[in-house]
């Protein structure tokens, strides 16, 4: 996945769309455009779906209307003129029509433990500076070298092997310069030097979704909203039973059909951002079509990772989906799009303009956040990232407490992070900007707000849910363990 959504937090995948270290957006589970001259000279507003089912060849031309920068109203702040990535060596001669290229992103990604390797050599200084917080292994000596930091990332590899791929944008938005300490390349690319040992309480599957799978490649934990794993990034999806086929997909939308008290459908499972248009759009009708579906949202941290996929002519992924928002509106049925930004540094110019395309178009867009240690754990970063994204017209929805999963135990919090950032951030922005505080328990528990603890007991970092709504038993005690390096016993 290009930086997406599903690699789980937890994972330790790193792909373009999804980060190593969290879970998906949507809690289931990828700098700025100088004016682009290429793009055609139309306004935003002559941008139309009169078809109500319209063909690949009515949605390229719909996506050659409302691309162009200059005609991208109400963006504030944007520098126009600043092509970042050609302060990286591989990059410092591609121009700007060809880095805005969704097709030059994926062809140019980093994939591969040899590549990455290849191109840390290219970007990294000679002399590193070490790290300020001494996230990670105490015992294990501060990286202060370029070789040391390579040789580091192929140790996490081997200790955690993952798919690696990485966007040249995600990547142009790391400060190569301080890469230990870069909150971006903490996200995206581990060092053995900061993983540490698993709580013992930690499991890959911790909200135990296969219990809750009727059929393969749907999670219907809740009475009236379940998710769709469309299995869209084949690079993630490692059992055949998850690839995206139409004879899998068929038996979910057959389930989905036969269950009236669904309304609510969230399409995920590697990355929405993997579908081809034809297939968004044919998953987003079929889903309209369904009388008792009301709302449905597209999962996927491509708007992160890979923004100029939204704002390429070329490309009609953001045509078929603001041609299946437009139906919604026109059925009286709510359709969105669900990312994942952890850090402020993540919003770039070009993210701006795609976000700005998508507001000018009515595509609704939420923000699902996972807290992460080294990357967002204090309050002033917190506050600047759901300020930036409200600024975008994204709106701040989920702050997650991270998963008990394994693997990333360097990234998880304990309980007190969020519970402080959330008493000193609420109040100190609009009610509606402000997000939720989540965590989803361990064990299928579902999503809680993490202040509606029963007991949290701080020196043993064990704290206790339940949740009568999810379970219908209001005795059932669901428990979350905080990492081990917190704990002060040990």
């Amino acid at each position: 996945m290009f930086g997406s959504m599903l690699p789980r937090y937890g994972l330790r995948s790193i792909f373009t769309s999804s980060t190593r270290s969290f879970r998906a957006v949507e809690g289931e589970a990828i700098k700025p455009i100088h004016r682009a001259t290429y793009l055609p000279d139309l306004a935003p507003g002559d941008y139309t779906v009169t078809n109500p089912h319209p063909s690949i060849f009515d949605l390229q031309q719909a996506n050659n209307v409302s691309n162009s920068p200059s005609h991208i109203t109400g963006v504030t702040g944007v520098n126009l003129d600043i092509p970042y990535w050609k302060a990286l060596r591989p990059w410092k001669d591609v121009e700007e029509d060809k880095f805005l290229s969704y097709q030059w992103q994926v062809s140019n990604s980093v994939q591969g433990e040899k590549k990455l390797r290849e191109f840390l050599a290219d970007v990294l200084p000679n002399n590193i500076p070490s790290s300020r917080t001494r996230v990670g292994n105490p015992n294990v000596a501060p990286i202060t070298t370029a070789y040391a930091f390579i040789e580091s990332v192929s140790d996490a590899i081997s200790k955690a092997p993952m798919a690696i791929r990485l966007t040249p944008h995600i990547l142009s938005v790391i400060d190569w310069s301080d890469p230990v300490n870069d909150p971006i390349r903490r996200q995206f690319i581990p060092l053995g030097s900061e993983l540490l040992l698993d709580h013992h309480r930690l499991k890959l599957d911790s909200l135990n979704e296969e219990h809750d799978s009727p059929v393969k490649g749907l999670v219907h934990r809740y009475p009236t909203k379940a998710l769709f794993l469309v299995g869209a990034n084949t690079d993630t999806v490692t059992k055949n039973s998850l690839k995206p086929t139409k004879r899998r997909w068929d038996e979910v939308f057959n389930y989905i059909e036969n269950t009236p008290q669904l309304n609510d459908i969230v399409v995920s499972g590697g990355d929405s951002f993997y579908l081809s248009p034809e297939q968004l759009y044919d998953i987003g009708k079929r889903l309209l079509e369904i009388p008792h579906i009301r709302r449905f949202r597209f999962a996927t941290k491509g708007l992160a990772v890979v923004p100029c996929r939204i704002l390429d002519p070329q490309d009609t992924w953001s045509a078929a989906l603001i041609a299946i928002s437009d139906m919604g509106k026109k059925m009286g049925k709510a359709v969105a799009v669900h990312t994942h930004f952890n850090h402020p540094n993540e919003i770039t110019w070009i993210t701006r303009l795609a976000a700005q395309k998508l507001f000018e178009n009515g595509v609704t867009v939420r923000n699902q956040t996972v807290l992460l240690r080294g990357v967002n754990d204090n309050v002033a970063v917190m506050k600047r990232l759901i300020q930036n994204l409200a600024d975008i017209n994204i709106l701040p929805y989920y702050v997650y407490q991270g998963d008990m999963v394994r693997g990333v135990e360097d990234l998880r919090t304990p309980l007190s992070t969020i519970l402080d950032l959330e008493a000193q951030i609420r109040g100190s922005i609009s009610g509606f900007m402000t997000p939720q505080f989540i965590v989803d328990l361990p064990g299928g528990g579902g999503k809680r707000l993490a202040s509606s603890y029963k007991d949290y007991n701080r020196i043993t970092g064990v704290s206790t849910f339940v949740a009568p709504a999810v379970t219908g038993d209001p005795n059932t005690v669901f428990k979350y363990h905080d990492p081990v390096w917190s704990i002060p016993s040990h």
